[in-house]
This record gives structure tokens, C-alpha cells and sequence, in this order.
């Protein structure tokens, strides 16, 4: 039994937690150009919409994904022709329209409004899983506290934050439709699962959470809908996408290989590489990262739960860890972090059954995210 000082004492921790990250996000806050420095826009205005160059923003000397779904949001069903110059790959990124659509709604339509409300969603997303995730692992116990934290502050999900990236919110809409199906809400994580894949389609994978087998008639037409509602959104907005970019591929280049040559070639060269530079570096970083994830993948061998719907959904993606691209993987410790972010959660959502002191020998080892975390804000 956990005793009432003990709750109390956590619950204060968790508290201080939340504090820290709001503290670490107001640090950015800029009286002329607010929040917008979280967005990655690069210095330079030939290649932004007229609506963006018409409003103070942050610059930077370097751009990253953000800025493209950023410029979306202020133009999001593609009507103006000059949105197309502001992205690197047009088809591509308004497939994953979802997080452009949320912003232009919370900023009810207003181009300075809509950039701050893009700047800030990940952090709105954040706070929200903060409150969902009790429902696994209610910081009331020191191990569920451990738990919680290591969640909300692991790489991915603060690049996510710091970046205006798609990865949180995107994280946020998996967690829903997994309560959902635990809830035996069939149709409803359907529905969620179907608006997720417009801001990602890799969400997708979740969909590995609703497998089961049906016993009858209405079982096979209630899965039948519940895959019509995953598919059909994302099938109609590629519809539109089409009528827009008729002579335009809508698929990237290709961001899978072969099974575990990526992998296998990314260990070598950060054990090579953080030999030399040590393990407080980027390539210790890196390292952190890419051990954590494989002690991740590890536990679900491990402790095989196929009846768990968080298994089921971070096995799907420890399997996709196995033949992604090495784009992905660049950098210290890369992209990777983040497009593996179910991963990392649903083996920390287990963790919380793992019995004996066997525990806190996993938790670390799956959370060495936790360390380049550090470096985020």
C-alpha cells in the first residue's frame, strides 16, 4: 500500500514537472513575434505565402519541417498556387493536412492567430497527454511517476514540442483510440484512427491495437465499418489532393530498406563514433537513443502480451524500427525518436505491470531518452 504522504509527494513531483516544461516553453515567448520561433522558419522570405511575410514571425538560421505545415494552416485547402513554392515536396506534405487544419480552427481563421495556434498545438498536446497517460500510469507511486515523466520527456515528444512537428498531437490521437478500444469503443478509436492518418499516415499502424476475431455476423460488419472509418478519410482527401496535383506523384521517396541493415549499420557507427568523442556528446546522444530503443523492442519479446493493445500497437512500430531508412535515423540522436514515439510510450504503459525489482533495470535501459531530452530546451 502506498502510503498518503507518498501519493502526495508524487503528485507534487508531477506537478513540478508540468511546471518545468511550461517554464522551459515560456522561455521562447517573444512580445513582437510570440511563439513562432518554435515553428523552424529559415531567414529569408522569397519562398514564404504572402500571408506569412504580411505578419512578424521568428526567423532562424535554419529551417526544419515545421515551417511547411505551418504555411498550410494559412492556406489549407491549397486554393492559392503560391503554397506550393513555400514547400519542398507539395503532394507529400498536404497529405498530412490534419495539423494545419487544427491550427486554421484554433486560430479562427486569422493568419497571425493560425501561427501562433500551429506554434503552441504541441504543447496543448502535451498537456493533454500528460492528463491521458494517468489512465496507465498515474503519477501516485514513485514507479508510476518514473513512468509518467520518462513518457513526457523523452526525446521525441520535446522535438516534437520544440520543433512544431506533427509527432505529438500525432502521439496524443494513438493514446485516445487505445483508451477507446479498451473501453470497447470500436467505432469511435475507428474514427480517431481515421482523422490521425491525415496528420501522419504511419498512424496507421495503430490500427494493429483493434485486431480481434470476430465471433459472429455483427462482429465482421462492426469491423468491416470500423475499417472503413480508418481508411476513408484519408482516401478522400487524397481524392482532393489528385484533383490538385494531377501530373504530381502523391508519394515520397521511398523511407524503408531492407530489414535491419540500417540498424545494424547505425549501432556500428555510433559505438565507433562515441568511442572516440565520449558518451556526453552528439554521438553519445545518439547512441542513448538508438540503445533505448532496442532495449524497447527487447522487452517486447520479453514480455510477449498480444491481448494488450499497447503491445500490439509498439510492436508494430519496433518492427518498422527495423527497416526504416537512414534518413531517419540521422542526426544525434535523429528523426527517429520521434516517428517511434508509440514505441516508447506503449513499452513504458507496460513497464508499469513489470513485478519485482527486475523494473528499474528495464526502465533505464528503455529510457536513455531521456538524457538527449535534456538538450531540447
Amino acid at each position: 500500500m502506498t502510503s498518503v504522504w507518498t501519493r502526495r509527494l508524487c503528485h507534487a513531483a508531477a506537478a513540478g514537472v508540468i511546471l518545468l516544461f511550461l517554464s522551459s516553453v515560456a522561455r521562447f515567448y517573444h512580445p513582437v513575434t510570440g511563439f513562432t520561433v518554435f515553428i523552424g522558419l529559415p531567414e529569408g522570405h522569397d519562398y514564404e505565402v504572402p500571408a506569412l511575410r504580411a505578419m512578424p514571425h521568428a526567423d532562424g538560421p535554419l529551417g526544419y519541417d515545421g515551417q511547411f505545415y505551418a504555411q498550410l494552416a494559412l492556406e489549407p485547402l491549397l486554393r492559392d498556387p503560391s503554397i506550393d513554392r513555400a514547400m519542398d515536396l507539395p503532394p507529400y506534405r498536404a497529405r498530412r493536412i490534419l495539423f494545419a487544419w487544427t491550427a486554421y480552427l484554433g486560430g479562427l481563421g486569422h493568419p497571425p492567430w493560425i501561427l501562433e495556434a500551429y506554434a503552441l498545438q504541441n504543447v496543448v498536446a502535451w498537456l493533454l497527454l500528460a492528463w491521458l497517460l494517468c489512465r496507465w500510469v498515474p503519477p501516485s507511486t514513485p514507479r508510476h511517476l518514473a513512468l509518467w515523466t520518462a513518457c513526457l520527456w523523452t526525446h521525441g515528444l520535446l522535438m516534437s514540442v520544440r520543433l512544431a512537428l506533427l509527432d505529438g498531437p500525432s502521439l496524443l490521437l494513438i493514446a485516445a483510440a487505445v483508451a477507446l478500444i479498451e473501453r470497447q469503443r470500436l467505432l469511435g478509436a475507428a474514427g480517431v484512427l481515421g482523422i490521425a492518418a491525415l496528420g501522419r499516415e504511419t498512424n496507421l499502424l495503430a490500427a494493429v491495437a483493434m485486431i480481434r476475431r470476430p465471433s459472429d455476423w455483427s462482429s465482421w460488419l462492426k469491423l468491416g465499418a470500423a475499417a472503413a472509418l480508418i481508411v476513408l478519410p484519408l482516401l478522400l482527401w487524397q481524392d482532393y489532393l489528385w484533383s490538385i496535383y494531377r501530373s504530381t506523384s502523391l508519394t515520397r521517396q521511398n523511407h524503408f530498406v531492407m530489414p535491419m541493415t540500417t540498424f545494424v549499420d547505425r549501432w556500428r557507427d555510433l559505438v565507433a563514433e562515441a568511442s572516440v568523442s565520449g558518451l556526453w556528446s552528439r554521438a553519445g546522444f545518439g547512441l542513448c537513443g538508438i540503445a533505448s530503443l532496442t532495449t524497447q523492442a527487447i522487452y517486447l519479446i520479453w514480455r510477449r502480451d498480444l491481448r494488450s493493445p499497447w503491445w500490439r500497437v509498439a510492436a508494430a512500430y519496433a518492427a518498422m524500427m527495423f527497416v526504416l531508412h537512414s534518413v531517419v535515423w540521422d542526426g544525434f540522436p535523429g528523426a527517429v525518436t520521434r516517428v517511434l514515439l508509440p514505441l516508447t510510450i506503449g513499452v513504458n504503459i507496460l513497464l508499469a505491470r513489470e513485478p519485482g525489482p527486475s523494473f528499474w533495470a528495464w526502465f533505464v535501459a528503455a529510457n536513455l531518452l531521456v538524457v538527449p531530452a535534456l538538450t531540447v530546451f
